[in-house]
């Protein structure tokens, strides 16, 4: 009995021996792991590229992965749906042209950027469209200098800014004209005395701001020529004055001047150049600061204090010893109604450049 029990065992080990050696090799064998596939994110419907890896790429509107294929909507060819390969797809160049280009949403559609840049202008084009503007710059947002004034100032009433033309003005000599020099020499030993009375009480020109900018032209003929004889006028102990005409210049400086309100008039009073700049201005001249604008045609005036309520005049030192007696009249006076004909801003449309196919 024990021999058949242990035959019985010896069969059951070489039969077990030979079922591992039968099904050992599939109990060994790893188990198959899916493959990733790659991942392509399209945020909307949008115009993107989907390269290929022979280095051409489709225009597509969106495209997905499915298994071992793409589906694309297809931009060139009316939307219709087309399927590729997943292995002819280089999608590091797609995601790459992806970052580059980037969607652009106007709120309601998703739209690519254009990858086109614009038309160049012509440099002479340019050019001359600078020089245009250098002649009309922008002192405001939608304000811009004429080219037909001489000496204008930079107000503003009730919040909106405006420029208002200044007629410049020798009193009873009677020039009108956009810019004209009567030469007065300076006696700075002389007593202060006067020397410009303007008619009137109140200028025409009445500004609505304490601080305003004036601007002048320069650098061109500008102004009107009276057509008459060189004027003389009696300085009080200075030379006599002749009048000229011409433009102003980036040379000269200026000075606001408070005129002495007398009846029916104002006058002002003389004053030594030479002071200025020392620390040792009168009390009625302000003093002011001017820079070039660019294109050296325009000059900007600027008071380097506040003006109180009054009466001014905007004169020229033309040197030193010399100074213009053609000034520029106004006034400051918050409430004063609004100036005639003065410039307000003007909103201008944009202007595109776009291409245009030969015929």
């Amino acid at each position: 009995m024990q021999v058949r029990n242990n035959s019985t065992a010896a069969c059951l080990r070489v039969a077990g021996y030979a079922l591992w050696f039968a099904l050992g090799p599939l109990i060994l064998l790893p188990c198959p792991v899916a493959r990733a596939q790659p991942q392509a994110t399209v945020t909307g419907p949008h115009r993107t590229r989907l390269f290929l890896k022979d280095h051409s790429y489709q225009i597509v509107m969106s495209y997905r992965i499915q298994g071992d294929r793409v589906f694309f909507v297809s931009a060139e060819r009316d939307g219709v749906e087309e399927v590729i390969p997943l292995s002819l797809i280089d999608f590091e160049a797609t995601h790459r042209w992806e970052q580059e280009h980037p969607p652009v949403s106007d709120g309601t559609t998703v739209t690519q950027t254009p990858a086109a840049p614009p038309p160049t202008i012509d440099p002479e084009l340019l050019k001359e469209e600078l020089e245009r503007r250098a002649l009309t710059p922008e002192v405001a947002p939608d304000l811009q200098l004429p080219e037909q004034s001489s000496v204008l100032a930079l107000d503003t009433f009730q919040g909106t800014p405006e420029l208002v033309s200044l007629t410049q003005s020798t009193g009873d000599l009677n020039l009108t004209t956009g810019h004209s020099i009567v030469r007065s020499v300076v006696n700075p030993r002389a007593s202060p005395h006067q020397i410009v009375q303007l008619r009137g009480e109140r200028a025409a020109v009445q500004l609505h701001v304490n601080q305003p900018v004036f601007y002048l032209r320069i650098g061109d003929d500008t102004a009107t020529s009276t057509g008459g004889t060189p004027l003389v006028v009696d300085t009080h102990g200075a030379s006599s004055a002749q009048s000229t005409v011409a433009g102003n210049t980036a040379d000269s400086q200026y000075a606001i001047v408070r005129t002495d309100v007398r009846q029916a008039a104002r006058v002002i009073a003389s004053f030594n150049p030479v002071d200025l700049g020392a620390g040792q201005a009168p009390e009625d001249v302000v003093e002011t600061t001017t820079e070039v604008l660019p294109g050296g045609h325009w000059m900007k005036v600027t008071p380097r204090t506040p003006l109180t309520f009054g009466e001014y005049a905007l004169m020229e030192i033309m040197s030193p010893r010399e100074i213009n007696l053609g000034v520029w009249d106004f006034g400051v006076h918050p409430a004063s109604p609004e100036n005639r004909d003065a410039l307000k801003p003007a909103p201008k449309h944009p202007m595109t450049l776009e291409r245009r196919i030969p015929d």
